[in-house]
């Protein structure tokens, strides 16, 4: 007898529908398996026969030929197993009368047939959804991340007994009950910006950064501040939505990142190490194409911090990601595109013994080992970071002093009035903020006045400005006017805009 099941092989954050047909016929015992299947899913052989018999079920013997359909996508991981075992006493009849045509099943057996979690299943489950199903079995491990999908029947089981008894009948299983998204304010130990003392442009760079979605790089000295200002950001970034929310779950679902939740309900803030290689920060990998540490900070922080330090490989692959949102990673496994929409923080020293410019301190570098050092982040890159901004020493008389500090909680209630204008400005457009305006939304929303030009002008040919750095400063200037609810942009705005742009000074 024949039996066919759908199962999902995951090709990047896609789903792609398999059917797992399996032949079940007299004659000499074998057990083979076609359809591209990889090692794992080969090896699924012993863990199925193991499951099947552990669960007080039978065996079937003769000739066992399963075939994984579409044969020209390779089938990957151990996700394929309970589809494989159901289909096989599907095949051997002793699933007689079980509704199965109309349900997707999901998840990885043990030897003593318990259903194990998987990685990646709430985007295969949004793919499969997208492709008209709405039932579901999926293992009771990943409960918590089916539960936010909605509009279907998802069916947690832990053993393969108790999916042969759901399936047959004999026993009743309560679809996962729908969980209702609800944000989490992002508090790190320590971090919040009431403890930072002085550094007041760095701290107004540091909201017009969050507010508008911008790149910023804090410049100075050691000991300045500049991984403590960086660290407040998730404190002050704005609200997730739902749909944002659920990006970010599925990059972090393929990736075996996702908590106990189910769901990303806070912005991601990543700090790869200066040694992470260039695969490591753009995603790949031999067997698996997995999304890299720019993809795991979409809708978050990318952190660098002594930004050069990283290789010049490393740190010029963020250049497409910086501009497009996405990264498009290609190995041997694949093409696969992720998303990469996030906001890049980086610090770095002035020179290699950090004291250049500092008010207090005398620098021990000559020239060519200062031109030298900042050679290690290139132009291009540098034209990407929307502000970038001097940070020196704070005497201490400011550090010791009582005088209260603007909280993170406040300067968050202003970020999301700002963003809250970008959400009514962009709506329907697929954008959400004015760092990811194009030329045709910068002519709509980023008029200036004949002084507004005049200072940008000025600038442009003083600091011997690119095309894209006017772009960004033009960015930079519409976030400053919706901070102050203005809805045109004030000579003010783009004077303020200019003066976070350090020019040649670091090339």
């Amino acid at each position: 007898m024949i039996a066919k099941i759908v199962c999902y092989a995951l090709q990047g954050l896609e789903g792609v529908p398999v059917e797992v047909e399996t032949d079940a016929a007299k004659g000499i015992p074998g057990y083979e398996m076609v359809g591209l299947p990889d090692a794992a899913v080969k090896e699924s052989k012993e863990r199925v026969r193991s499951a099947i018999k552990n669960s007080g079920l039978l065996f079937p013997l003769g000739k066992i030929t399963v075939n994984f359909a579409p044969a020209d996508i390779k089938k990957e991981g151990a996700a394929f197993d309970l589809a494989v075992a159901v289909s096989l006493l599907k095949a051997s009849e002793q699933l007689v009368g079980a509704r199965t045509d109309d349900t997707v099943f999901l998840g990885e057996l043990a030897l003593d047939g318990s259903v194990r979690p998987i990685a990646g299943l709430l985007p295969i489950l949004i793919s499969a959804k997208g492709h008209g199903y709405t039932r579901f079995v999926v293992p009771a491990g990943n409960a918590k991340e089916a539960a936010y999908l909605g509009g279907a029947d998802i069916f947690p089981v832990r053993s393969l007994a108790e999916t042969v008894a759901f399936l047959t009948g004999r026993e009743d299983i309560s679809p996962v009950p729908a969980q209702n998204f609800v944000p989490r304010l992002h508090a790190a130990q320590g971090a919040d910006l009431k403890y930072v003392k002085g550094q007041p442009v760095a701290r107004r760079a540091l909201e017009i950064a969050v507010a508008g979605g911008h790149n910023l790089l804090l410049v100075g000295p050691p000991g300045t501040g500049k991984t403590m200002l960086a660290r407040c950001l998730p404190t002050v970034m704005p609200d997730l939505s739902f749909s944002e929310a659920l990006e970010i779950t599925k990059i972090h679902s393929v990736a075996g990142t996702l908590g106990e939740e189910g769901i990303v309900s806070d912005r991601p803030f990543r700090t790869p190490h200066h040694t992470a290689t260039t695969v490591a920060m753009c995603g790949g990998g031999n067997r698996i194409v997995r999304p890299g540490e720019i993809s795991l900070a979409h809708g978050g922080v990318l952190f660098l911090d002594e930004l050069p330090e990283y290789k010049r490989s490393t740190l010029e692959a963020l250049r497409q990601p910086l501009e497009d949102g996405k990264i498009t990673v290609s190995r041997a496994g694949g093409t696969f595109t992720f998303p990469a929409r996030f906001m890049l923080c980086a610090s770095m020293n002035p020179c290699p013994c950090g004291n250049y410019g500092a008010a207090d301190k005398v620098c021990t570098c000559s020239p060519a080992e200062i031109r030298r050092y900042r050679r290690k982040i290139s132009g291009p890159l540098l034209d990407r970071i929307d502000l970038q901004v001097e940070v020196d020493n704070v005497p201490y008389e400011a550090l010791t002093s009582d005088e209260k500090q603007e909280s993170s909680a406040e300067v968050r209630e202003r970020v999301n009035v700002a963003r809250s204008i970008q959400n009514v400005r962009f709506e329907g457009s697929g954008m959400r903020t004015n760092a990811e305006m194009g030329e045709r939304e910068l002519s709509a929303y980023c008029r200036l006045s004949a002084e507004g030009e005049k200072i940008l002008k000025e600038a442009f040919e003083r600091m011997k400005l690119s095309a894209r750095a006017r772009s960004r400063i033009l960015k930079v200037s519409r976030t400053i006017a919706d901070l102050a609810a203005s809805e045109e942009i004030a000579p003010a705005h783009v004077y303020e805009a200019v003066s976070y742009r350090l020019g040649d000074s670091l090339e």
